[in-house]
């Protein structure tokens, strides 16, 4: 039985994932310094460690009886929504980076055979809209919009040095904005489609809800399952260095108001205040991962139609909404 550790696994993607590698008949050993929040991990141990501290991270590797696990997936990583992005620049680069450098060391020098590091489209530069598909190499010359961009590329540059180094074989997605059930929808580190499913569901029909600049910045928003469908395979596959896995649906931030509008069946308004908006657009090549089979197989109709229903009984268990 292959033995696996998921890095993160208290978190949205990383709780997800632990499932899915479960389900493939692997052995999982779950890593966090918090325990998932809306439902019990699945994992087969569940170790409640602090990826920051380096002796934690030769521990999250190595098993009981000395040897260590055959592949990490290291998801692990202090990060949120724009705002959070924004706001904890500090946080971010300094907890990340502590994670990132250990954990890769502990995998390599201890003999991990296949590492999975989870970078974001965040390492890319700020796109107009309208302009033609980047692939993975548009992100040299480098020039990050934010922090959380530049300790990515920086990450990612350390799992592949590590991986000549001691033959370890790494993999690299680099992720779109993704969102679905059980992820964080309230409290300043929630992505934009749970925030939105959250003022929606909140919202009267017809009342009105806030949204961060004009609402005209283009984003892919990638669900949850399409997002395991591309780790698992990438981690099966021979393709070397980044590879960029997100919905190929682009939209707005008022499309993305209005397909959450719509699939809650209610009218609503949009009022524009000051805030973090981010890059202008994101418009990026999925040849690489299509390449070895991937399809999104969720367009943001029909990922925000198994998304808002979740989030709305979450407002109705906060007492946020009354009907």
């Amino acid at each position: 039985m292959k033995t696996v550790v998921v890095c993160g696994a208290g978190g949205f993607i990383g709780h997800h994932l632990v499932r899915r590698l479960k389900a493939e008949g692997c052995w999982v050993r779950g890593v966090d310094i918090k325990r998932p929040e809306f439902s019990k991990s699945a994992a087969d141990e569940f170790r409640l460690l602090d990826l920051r501290e380096p002796k934690n991270c030769a521990k999250a590797v190595t098993l009981v009886n000395g040897q260590v696990v055959d592949e990490v997936y290291q998801l692990a990583a202090d990060m949120g929504g724009m705002g959070f992005i924004h706001a904890a620049e500090c946080e971010i680069m300094h907890n990340s980076m502590l994670i990132n450098v250990h954990m890769t060391h502990a995998a390599a020098t201890l003999g991990v055979k296949r590492y999975f590091f989870s970078s974001s489209a965040c390492v890319y530069r700020n796109m107009q809209i309208g302009e033609p598909e980047m692939d993975e190499s548009g992100a040299y010359p480098a020039m990050p919009d934010n922090e959380y961009g530049w300790e990515k590329l920086y990450s990612e540059r350390m799992a592949m040095a590590y991986g000549r180094k001691y033959g370890m074989t790494v993999r690299i997605a680099r992720f779109q904005n993704c969102y679905g059930p059980e992820g964080t929808w309230r409290g300043g580190r929630e992505k934009a489609p749970a925030a939105i499913c959250r003022k929606v569901a909140c919202a009267p029909d017809g009342g009105e809800i806030e949204i961060w600049g004009d609402g005209t910045a283009v984003r892919s928003y990638t669900y949850i399952d399409d997002m395991i469908d591309g780790i698992v395979l990438l981690m099966k596959s021979d393709l070397e260095g980044p590879v960029n896995i997100g919905c190929p649906q682009y939209v707005s931030v008022r499309e993305l108001v209005q397909t959450v509008a719509d699939v809650a069946g209610k009218r609503v308004t949009i009022r524009s205040v000051p805030g973090p908006v981010g890059v202008m657009s994101r418009n990026f090549s999925n040849a690489r991962i299509e390449s070895i089979g991937w399809r999104s197989r969720f367009d943001l109709r029909s990922g925000i139609e198994r998304t808002y229903p979740w989030v709305l009984e979450q407002c109705r268990k906060a007492g946020l909404v009354r009907n």
